[in-house]
């Protein structure tokens, strides 16, 4: 498959790397042309891996990854061109994090909207699915990091595009069973409010190699 990353840092570049390794054809995008760290991914990852815009990834991407921070995601999405993302799937992985000078962690949208969702509005022409937003990146493509059954949560309005993004998680490890759909992108709120817990659990344990575990009774 061919496929566009929207942003260069860790988790772009972890996400593109193992995407690359897996056989997939990647572009890593960046806001202009030229930038360094784009660069370097596509020496370390090509021929399969190559650098390029914004715009260039995803154009590029039969499926496109959002890996912004999440209060820029809106603002890359604009610079990489709704034009170049119509009718594509659109996997945003962002987290809307706000932290203070003190180094405190709010989340702006929070509560009644969500990154998710102010993408979808913002292009209706994109089946956007929220994911893997609630796993550390190391975790994100090498579950087995974590021992036992931990799951994964998606979100999004059309059905075919969050198997598709299923069956990308496969590929990653993740089996299709541990893979937990939530309904609609208005889900993708309380899977952005997970993540001042993540960060308390971090602090916890002094490391970010956990996980979500579900029980149910049925």
């Amino acid at each position: 498959m061919q496929i566009g990353i929207i942003g260069t840092g860790t988790v772009g570049q972890t996400l593109g790397s193992k995407l690359a390794a897996l056989g997939h054809d990647v572009v890593l995008g960046s806001r202009g042309k030229g930038n360094a760290a784009a660069t370097d991914w596509a020496e370390r990852n090509g021929p399969r891996g190559r650098a390029g815009t914004f715009a260039e990834a995803a154009e590029f991407g039969e499926l496109v990854i959002n890996a912004t921070g999440g209060t820029v995601a809106l603002a890359a999405v604009e610079l990489a061109g709704p034009e170049h993302l119509a009718g594509k799937i659109l996997l945003d992985v962002s987290n809307p994090l706000v932290f203070s000078p003190t180094g405190e962690m709010t989340l702006d949208p929070v509560n009644d909207d969500s990154v998710g969702e102010q993408l979808q509005r913002a292009l209706p022409g994109t089946r956007v699915v929220k994911g893997l937003n609630t796993v550390n990146v190391a975790v994100m493509v090498d579950p087995d990091r974590i021992p036992g059954e931990h799951q994964l949560f998606v979100a999004g309005e059309d059905a075919d595009a969050k198997a598709q993004v299923t069956a990308l998680l496969g590929e990653f490890g993740w089996p299709a069973e541990r893979v937990l759909d939530l309904g609609g992108i208005d889900a993708a709120r309380g899977m952005e409010m997970l993540m001042p817990f993540w960060m308390r659990l971090m602090r916890h344990y002094g490391h970010a190699d956990f996980n979500y575990s579900i029980r149910t009774a049925n």
